[in-house]
């Protein structure tokens, strides 16, 4: 069982938005489980919209993560997709071990760049397979990343972070797709924020295909 994490220490990054795109993108490779371990439970309230009955969600905290994982493995799931609590430091370490990759969602400003130390530290601490995204970016213009995005990618490059290509741009049917208990593959197929959303799922899955698979 491939296990993707989406983790950072900071809030308001874009976690659940991505979780819930990969989930349904993930299912297309096989069986997937989306798992809410965050308390807000924005991904919960996706699902509740939801009328395709894949991916599963799950619910899980500190207490319950193991135990949940060890069920989907058991159950034969291909995929987990996680999506994890800000500011909960040993829950997250506790899942980064456990995950065949860490994604780390990253908005191009100064207090999303300065937070990604933490979680780079954890990763290395663990020894933790780890990807950034630079995630709810300004559209590319002219077939070209903004000048604000470049920076984003020098900055994370110079500490040291795996930054993966392309970007998740800042686009109404993402948000448009979420309320409808979509994806925005299934939303808008065709549109720029699908193209941007299947580009960076394929980078994750690929990544995590080079991993061994985790429990």
């Amino acid at each position: 069982m491939h296990v993707i994490l989406i983790a950072t220490q900071k809030g308001g990054s874009g976690k659940s938005t991505l979780a819930a795109h990969f989930g349904a993108l993930s299912e297309r490779d096989g069986r997937t489980l989306l798992i809410d371990a965050d308390p807000q439970g924005s991904l919960s309230f996706w699902y509740k919209r939801r009328e395709a009955a894949t991916p599963l969600l799950a619910k899980a905290d500190g207490n319950t993560i193991g135990e949940t994982l060890d069920a989907a493995r058991a159950d034969g799931i291909a995929w987990a997709v996680i999506d994890s609590p800000p500011h909960n430091a040993a829950l997250t370490a506790s899942m980064m071990s456990r995950a065949t990759v860490t994604v780390v969602p990253v908005r191009p400003g100064p207090f999303d760049l300065d937070a990604v130390a933490a979680t780079l530290a954890m990763a290395r601490s663990l020894k933790a397979p780890i990807a950034c995204i630079i995630n709810a970016a300004p559209p590319i213009t002219r077939e070209a990343e903004t000048s604000i995005v470049a920076e984003a990618r020098a900055v994370l490059t110079s500490m040291g972070a795996p930054v993966l290509p392309g970007q998740v741009s800042q686009r109404a049917s993402l948000s448009h797709a979420l309320i409808s208990g979509q994806s925005v593959n299934e939303y808008d197929p065709d549109s720029r924020a699908a193209t941007e959303i299947g580009a960076m799922w394929s980078a994750v899955s690929e990544l995590a295909r080079t991993f061994p698979r985790k429990a």
